[in-house]
């Protein structure tokens, strides 16, 4: 196992890892960010990984941490009969080697901080950065679980939680290695598998690995038999076209008749690559849908916001202005009496002063014929009908929030953003995908 050929410093990204670098850019851009759009107007997004997570889950000296080593050819993993993996190793493609504690890895990888929740964990994770670039590695990483035993042997971690966990939560392929030689058919690692087949059942492949060493061809398949039996009378896995390859690490010391399916391994994490990048492109196109919609939802609604207010002010208008009909009527009539038909033929002239003062006589006379009783009650009841109309206008005129004019123009500028040049970038990303496989006058 060499670890000579791996990617020199400053290598250009192939097309698949620049999209989803530049998918996750679009998404964590400090302004003009998905993310940061979306959370000003209340929805949460997460960015799209960069990498697709690769689990690997089986007994001890299963061959999992052997596998990790052949395909990013580097030996970045301990190999051995004895319990190397007691922990979870995260190993990765990174600028120089370098090995990272539990916190480094929480840093790391924030979407792994509610493992912080499961006692002991973090103090078993590391994680392994090799400067490897090899077959597809650059856009993969690898989770290698703690072997799995029965009996006695006890973990410092709940370490069924802790996969399982992983497993719904993060791994995008895991694949189950079953020793042929070693615990093979471990009831705790039967156990997890089923339980996770519960939900993530498209994700999981099987591999009895070391086949090499399983002896000749009728005793593989007798091994394969008993652990395909075992494995259907869990009702989660008996299931229709169930599939277990057999592979090896090649070694050159050594020859094998065994059929070796590991390249079908790298061909199942080359289609997981792509699937992602295509649901990764899809969930960029719906998220800026949904930014979209949510935009034009404010906007409308403050638009509704805005003629309710225009309602609300033209009703308050009428109310104050029918309130101010008795109060003004009252403060005329007592003005005009204090006034001289001098001072009023200057204020509004000869015409206009005689017909003030005819109404006034009007008024008084038919103010007069009324009975004298009824005057308290008259007046009680006119400064109730004005305080009424005054005391709705205030009720009635009442007006709801709405947005400033710049935050509206803003929210129209990131609609606009989103809808044209986000989109447009998704448009480019997808295209430059999809020449790498299909003819460009198809396009």
């Amino acid at each position: 196992m060499s670890g000579k050929s791996k990617g020199s410093k400053g290598e250009t990204p192939n097309v698949n890892e620049q999209i989803l670098r530049e998918c996750h850019q679009l998404y964590t851009e400090e302004k003009n960010g998905l993310i940061f759009i979306a959370e000003d107007i209340g929805i949460h997004l997460l960015a799209p990984r960069k990498k697709i997570t690769v689990m690997l889950i089986g007994n001890h000296s299963a061959g999992k941490s052997t596998f990790i080593n052949w395909y990013v050819e580097d030996k970045v993993q301990r190999t051995g009969v004895a319990m190397e993996t007691q922990g979870f190793t995260i190993v990765t493609s990174g600028r120089k080697r370098e090995s990272l504690t539990g916190n480094a890895t929480l840093h790391l990888y924030e979407h792994l901080q509610p493992l912080q929740n499961l006692e002991g964990v973090i103090d078993y994770m590391n994680t392994e950065v090799t400067t490897s670039k090899q077959k597809k590695f650059n856009l993969v990483n690898f989770i290698d679980t703690p072997g799995l035993v029965d009996g006695d042997m006890k973990y410092p971690f709940d370490v069924n939680k802790a996969i399982l966990w992983l497993g719904e939560n993060i791994a995008d392929l895991i694949f189950v290695f079953f020793d042929p030689i070693g615990q093979a058919l471990c009831k705790r690692t039967l156990n997890i598998v089923e339980r996770l087949s519960e939900k993530q059942a498209d994700m999981m492949k099987f591999y009895l690995s070391k086949a090499d060493d399983a002896g000749n061809e009728g005793d593989r398949q007798r091994v394969m038999m008993q652990i395909v039996q075992e494995l259907c009378k869990r009702p989660n896995l008996n299931r229709t076209a169930f599939e277990m390859g057999t592979i090896y690490v090649p070694a050159l010391q050594k020859e094998s008749t065994c059929v070796n399916q590991i390249q079908s391994v790298c061909e199942e994490i080359e289609r997981t690559i792509g699937a992602t990048i295509q649901n990764t492109l899809n969930s960029l196109e719906r998220d800026c849908g949904q930014i979209a919609v949510k935009i034009d939802e404010l906007i409308e609604q403050d638009d509704r916001a805005r003629a309710q207010n225009f309602r609300a002010r033209t009703k308050g208008t009428f109310f104050f202005l029918a309130g101010c009909v008795v109060p003004f009527i009252y403060f005329v009539a007592i003005v005009g009496d204090q006034m001289g038909n001098e001072t009023l033929r200057q204020l509004m002239g000869e015409s206009h002063m005689i017909n003030f003062r005819n109404t006034m006589v009007t008024m008084r006379s038919a103010w007069t014929y009324l009975p004298a009783s009824l005057h308290w009650y008259i007046n009680l009841f006119l400064i109730i009908l004005a305080s009424f109309f005054l005391f709705g206008a205030y009720f009635v005129s009442k007006s709801i929030s709405t947005l400033p004019r710049w935050r509206k123009n803003l929210l129209r500028e990131r609609r606009d953003h989103v809808q044209s040049t986000v989109k447009k970038r998704k448009e480019a990303l997808y295209k430059s995908y999809l020449q790498q496989s299909v003819s460009a006058h198809d396009l």
